[in-house]
């Protein structure tokens, strides 16, 4: 992700498992969950994203961000592409 990129709110949605795990490779970024604040990721940090959570990840606003995004196995997997991150919301963070 280029300084600024981060991708729309979004739910991994399953019946059984599914979900994503993000492997954060280089770089500083977000993730964050509907109704809770950001997380700020660095290189070595790794999220668990149960299946039904809506939330985002992407780049800080200064920021290259790099991460591997594995998808959980499981039954009925589909995902949700939500609205975008609020730019104002996002823009607050560091």
């Amino acid at each position: 992700f280029e300084p600024g990129c981060r991708n729309n709110w979004h739910i991994h949605h399953a019946d059984k498992g599914g979900g994503q795990i993000l492997l954060v490779t280089g770089g500083r970024g977000y993730y964050q969950e509907w109704g809770k604040p950001a997380r700020e990721l660095h290189a070595g940090d790794v999220v668990n994203i149960p299946a039904g959570v809506k939330h985002w990840h992407g780049a800080a606003p200064t920021n290259w961000f790099a991460h591997l995004a594995i998808e959980v196995p499981g039954e009925n997997i589909k995902n949700e592409w939500c609205e975008p991150v609020d730019a104002e919301e996002y823009n607050k963070l560091k």
